[in-house]
């Protein structure tokens, strides 16, 4: 209706004059972008002066979708053969360590102060999850380029890919215990999902890097970005595989088999914002506040072992991988964000436990609220720490670390 289209459009216009309010703030305070959209997402929304009409709200999950399938894309770049014959072990060592060192600390702490083991596997596996898109945008507005910078946006790229590999077993595991029977359908599953969305980025990103740049400069270069990530996404939900890592995967292929890659990259980075403050107000509207309360004393132990789990394993991952000291010890800290993909786990988890379904969603949701809004702040900190850390240090040296340049 008329009436309906009306409601829409001014939502629109109201959510993207919000994203301008919190750029500008963002410039003047120096706060998270993210957060500021977030709270201002809980003020206008259902919770606060319900000012988004419902019918916005419920197509969060497209929204969601499309801004990771960019996301994904953009953080796929990252991930070239030149980079990673550079600093290919340190990615691999701080990622994997990070994801899995994780999953054991949140595991072990909340079995030991008294959590049924099922559930402390379930949400020792959504622990891993971190938040590609909020680190991205921090990443972003920071204006980072420092290589500490560069290492964050390619472990944050695999990361996921281990934490859902993780859930996985972590999820067999618990319904194993729980029901005396191992889940193999859930593992199944699982490889369908990350081997699935390997293939299906490989076979969308080959063609895709071969007409790469035949186009003309400017308008098409953006249309071809778009055409790539929205096939790509579609795809991916259609055939039940992890859209995220199939878009990372299809970025990759494009990265590195491309002859003008840069351009639909930059292109795309263009017009990702919009989209981003769309789906942070939203993801705003729809964090349930109540939920933190409700979390109760698991959910705070929950929230306390990610921390230490999180700082612990980064430099850990950083010793394996022999980078710099002073990254190893902020890594973890910069991958405290958490948001979506923690959720989606919850969900899975919920329904195949249902005994625990109440705890681990009230945990799930009230601590992802939680790391949302505080955990741009930390991503924030690590990047300023590391890069005056580095600064000072090669002044000090007397002469610039080289690094800098091979990513």
């Amino acid at each position: 209706t008329m009436e309906a289209s009306a409601e829409l459009l001014v939502t629109f216009g109201l959510i993207l004059g919000i994203g301008l309010a919190a750029d500008y703030l963002g410039r003047r305070t120096r706060l998270p972008r993210v957060t500021l959209l977030l709270l201002f997402g809980v003020a206008i929304g259902p919770g606060g002066l319900n000012l988004i009409p419902g019918l916005f709200v419920a197509q969060f999950d497209l929204i969601a979708n499309i801004t990771l399938v960019m996301v994904g894309f953009l953080l796929g770049e990252k991930i070239t053969l030149r980079r990673l014959r550079a600093h290919g072990r340190e990615i691999l060592a701080i990622s994997l360590a990070s994801a899995l060192g994780t999953s054991l600390v949140v595991t072990t702490g909340l079995w030991l102060v008294g959590t049924p083991l099922p559930m402390a596997l379930v949400l020792g596996g959504i622990a891993s999850a971190t938040a590609p898109a909020a680190t991205v945008d921090v990443v972003e507005q920071e204006h980072a380029r420092s290589p500490f910078s560069r290492l964050l946006l390619s472990v944050v790229a695999i990361d996921d890919a281990w934490g859902l590999i993780i859930f996985s077993l972590c999820t067999a595991a618990a319904t194993g215990l729980a029901y005396a029977q191992m889940d193999t359908a859930l593992l199944t599953h699982a490889a369908m999902e990350i081997f699935g969305a390997i293939g299906l980025g490989l076979a969308i990103g080959v063609p895709g890097a071969a007409l790469s740049g035949r186009v003309r400069e400017g308008e098409p270069i953006l249309t071809e970005a778009l055409a790539l990530v929205f096939l790509c996404g579609g795809l991916a939900l259609y055939l039940e595989v992890s859209f995220l890592i199939a878009a990372m995967v299809m970025g990759a292929t494009v990265a590195n088999l491309a002859r003008h890659h840069d351009r639909p990259f930059h292109a795309i980075s263009a017009v990702d914002w919009p989209v981003m403050i769309l789906f942070f107000v939203l993801a705003g509207a729809s964090l349930e506040i109540d939920a933190v309360l409700t979390a109760g004393s698991i959910g705070a132990a929950y929230v306390v072992l990610r921390v230490i789990g999180k700082i612990a394993s980064g430099w850990l991952g950083g010793r394996l991988g022999r980078t710099r000291e002073v990254y190893g010890r902020w890594i973890g800290v910069a991958l405290l964000p958490q948001a979506g993909v923690a959720m989606g786990m919850a969900l899975v988890a919920s329904s195949q436990l249902p005994e625990y379904r109440q705890e681990i969603l009230s945990i799930a949701i009230g601590s992802t609220v939680l790391f949302e809004l505080a955990g741009p702040f930390a991503t924030r900190l690590a990047l300023a720490k590391t890069t005056t850390r580095s600064a000072h240090r090669d002044r000090h040296a007397g002469t610039p670390k080289h690094d800098d340049s091979s990513g």
